[in-house]
């Protein structure tokens, strides 16, 4: 017999959550109207998540809440506020990105289920053991893994006691999830906080190659790689869609559906997707997951393909053959949506309505009558009642005790106290107790858990310190600036390991005063070769964008500081950090402005860091984005790519903004900003608050151009960091055009 694997779809809003059910979906994953990554798609209010909760374990249907943004610290409090609801719903899981949540839920709401989101691009297995160790049950791999690299981290993860799921289904991102600043950068609309405009589907300027839409991909279609996806140990298979109308939903579940049935009941696999073509969809690609990465995987053309693909595989012979499929298309469109509004509306997921009857006199028990549509129970309090006391029994103060079964998936419609005969009192914690039985009784055995009291962070007295000055190279000439300063100089290591490891090794092994500087994607073989030059390397300290990497250094007994793409952004991630993986500093993310970074709070023993200069990274790409810019005279990626090729070139949107593409040899394909970040004003904003400030001087060209070698550069801003307020007017007169839009406007 198989082992089940999950159909997991997604919940715009009521509609498309019942739309799933119908569909038989066996888990929806949907958003509350605020903390998670998808703020354009409607979300639902908490007090419809519960009749939804009701509704969806009905059918034998699990739900799991998308919490999956970055918090800043105003927002804390709200938040655990909403965890201390959740724990007292049956709710089947949340999935978050933040590491300060992970870090609130794994110590204080431990019978919450995690999910890792998407948004963490989960790659290499030292990522999978970094979330086990946050109590992570479950994690989504990233959606750039071909099935070899997914069947890895799958065996990995089993492990480790973690599920793996895999989008199978909707649009792709042109970048790495989690690591995309573009519409943060350009419109203030952060992907990390659930905003993103989604500036890569945006019309551009015709490239060379003669495309309008250069960094637009097809959508993602695994629909007949379903056995390989079993075989590979996915335990999960999620559609794409949180912003996609109930039509759409029940389409692609129900085809999915037929998929795995056809998979289960006769081991053998559909060979006909037409109807996924049958909605929205920018024609279909797996080439992610077979490994093959090809220009094929573009459309020039961001809207619905569906019309277009019926005229193509129709091959109409004339003008009103091709209309009247068209109207019939249409037609047939229009009538699943009335067949499926219709079985929508008679989902129902309203509150179940209680009527309680409390009775009683002094001396005998409080008795507590409690009549729902389709049941009825009695409850005895355990002291009797007297007639003397702090708080008499009445109306109001029944209300506020009972309250919080307005937050289940009940509601009290009526409270009657007509057979309570005279004043009477009854202590506090009979109350307290009447209201856990009651909780339990309704929800089937289910304890109440009393509100969790989260310790309050306390903000460190300010300790006059000097910050250090460090700098970001990535280039073997550069070197040299280790005997010029007595700055750090931190060395970006590339993506690809595999082939180079000895060769940074003895670089490292010449330059003592060099730090490893480790990137944010390492996959496969890489990522071991990663770990391999880690232990070998001797080095005393690291800075690290991958929690793989985190992990192994924490395992090895190798201080690391976290980097600035680990989207630190709150106090409670810095505890994360420092007490599961004895991390000893963390940039702090450049996604957030003065306010948001003055109201962190520090650790005992921890050092905070900050980038004041950099090419602003928009975005990194595992597909090669010069195929629809430049051309390439290869079709698709191969194995020299990543490690040898080393072409620029640049996209111009209609605002006429320009963005630098920027391949280097052993990394992946990244876009760059036009500007540069420069941000003097941090260092008198902000005193005593950071241990140091980087720069980043690495050559990757935009339309920022430096008037001085790079001795001088740093020079000027050691001097700033020293109080000279002539270097920081010298500093903006040598590096323009620069911004620094994102330290004003935050997320």
């Amino acid at each position: 017999m198989k082992r089940k694997i999950e159909l997991l779809a997604p919940g715009r809003d009521v509609d498309s959550i019942k739309a799933a059910i119908l569909a038989d979906a066996n888990a929806v994953y949907c958003g509350l109207d605020k903390f998670n990554a998808r703020n354009r798609a409607v979300n639902i209010s908490f007090e419809k998540l519960q009749g939804i909760l009701r509704l969806a374990h009905q059918h034998n249907c699990q739900i799991f809440l998308t919490i999956n943004i970055i918090f800043v610290e105003n927002e804390i409090s709200a938040l655990i506020a909403l965890l201390n609801k959740l724990v007292n719903t049956s709710i089947d899981g949340i999935i978050i990105q933040d590491l300060g949540l992970f870090y609130l839920i794994s110590k204080h709401f431990k019978n919450l289920k995690i999910h890792a989101s998407t948004q963490l691009t989960t790659h290499n297995q030292g990522q999978i053991k970094f979330l086990s160790k946050l109590n992570a049950t479950r994690v989504n791999l990233s959606r750039e893994l071909n099935i070899n690299e997914i069947n890895a981290l799958s065996n990995v993860a089993s492990k480790n006691n973690i599920l793996t799921e895999v989008f199978v289904h909707g649009s792709y991102c042109i970048s790495f999830s989690g690591i995309c600043y573009m519409s943060s950068v350009i419109g203030g609309n952060s992907g990390n906080r659930g905003r993103c405009s989604q500036p890569c589907r945006d019309k551009y300027l015709t490239t060379p190659k003669g495309k309008n839409y250069p960094l637009n991909l097809k959508d993602n279609s695994a629909y007949f790689d379903l056995k390989k996806l079993y075989d590979a140990g996915v335990s999960s298979l999620k559609i794409e869609g949180r912003i996609k109308k109930f039509d759409y939903v029940y389409t692609v579940v129900n085809a999915w559906k037929k998929q795995i049935q056809s998979f289960n009941n006769k081991n053998k696999l559909i060979n006909d997707n037409s109807e996924l073509y049958k909605i929205f969809n920018r024609d279909f690609s797996n080439s992610y997951l077979t490994g093959d990465i090809n220009d094929d995987m573009f459309i020039d053309n961001p809207r619905d393909y569906s019309i277009e693909h019926l005229s193509e595989i129709n091959n109409f012979a004339t003008s009103e053959e091709k209309e009247k499929a068209h109207i019939k298309f249409y037609d047939e469109k229009d009538e699943l949506k009335t067949i499926v509004q219709n079985k929508i509306n008679q989902l129902n997921i309203e509150k179940i309505p209680l009527t309680i009857s409390v009775s009683g006199e002094c001396g005998t028990a409080l008795k507590i009558a409690v009549k729902s549509p389709k049941s009825s129970f009695v409850m005895l309090s355990e002291t009797n009642l007297v007639n003397n006391g702090k708080q008499p029994l009445n109306k109001a103060s029944l209300l506020k005790r009972l309250k919080f079964l307005n937050d289940t998936e009940y509601f009290i419609k009526d409270l009657n106290l007509n057979n309570l005969k005279g004043e009477l009192f009854i202590n506090f914690k009979e109350l307290n107790s009447i209201k856990k039985k009651l909780f339990s009784i309704l929800n089937g055995s289910k304890k109440f858990i009393d509100p969790i009291e989260v310790p309050v962070l306390k903000k460190q007295n300010p300790v006059k310190t000097k910050p250090i000055l460090s700098v970001l190279i990535s280039s073997q000439k550069d070197v040299y600036l280790c005997d010029e300063t007595s700055a750090d100089i931190y060395f970006q290591l590339p993506s690809s390991f595999k082939n180079g490891s000895s060769e940074y090794k003895k670089l490292f092994e010449k330059n003592k005063k060099l730090i490893p500087w480790f990137p944010s994607i390492l996959i496969g073989d890489d990522y071991s070769a990663a770990v391999e030059f880690l232990e070998k390397s001797q080095a005393k300290f690291i800075v690290t964008n991958n929690t793989g990497i985190a992990f192994e250094a924490n395992k090895k007994g190798i201080s690391w500081i976290a980097g600035p793409y680990l989207n630190i952004v709150n106090s409670y991630s810095l505890l994360c950090l420092k007490e599961n993986f004895n991390c000893s500093g963390s940039f702090i993310s450049n996604e957030i402005n003065e306010i948001q970074i003055k109201n962190i709070k520090k650790p005992d023993d921890f050092k905070l860091y900050y980038s004041i200069y950099h090419p602003i990274l928009l975005m990194t790409s595992r597909q090669c984005l010069l195929h629809q810019v430049t051309g390439c005279e290869k079709n698709k990626i191969d194995d020299k790519c990543i490690l040898e090729c080393e072409k620029s070139s640049s996209i111009t949107n209609l605002k006429n903004s320009t963005f630098f593409i920027n391949k280097t040899k052993g990394n992946y394909h990244r876009i760059f900003n036009e500007t540069n970040f420069l941000n003097t004003d941090i260092v008198f904003d902000i005193e005593n608050f950071f241990s140091g400030f980087l720069i980043d001087l690495r050559d990757i060209k935009t339309k920022t151009k430096i008037e001085a070698d790079k001795p001088r550069i740093i020079k000027l801003f050691k001097d700033l960091l020293n109080g000279n307020l002539n270097s920081k007017e010298e500093l903006t007169e040598i590096i323009k055009p620069t911004t620094k839009s994102q330290y004003k406007k935050g997320i």
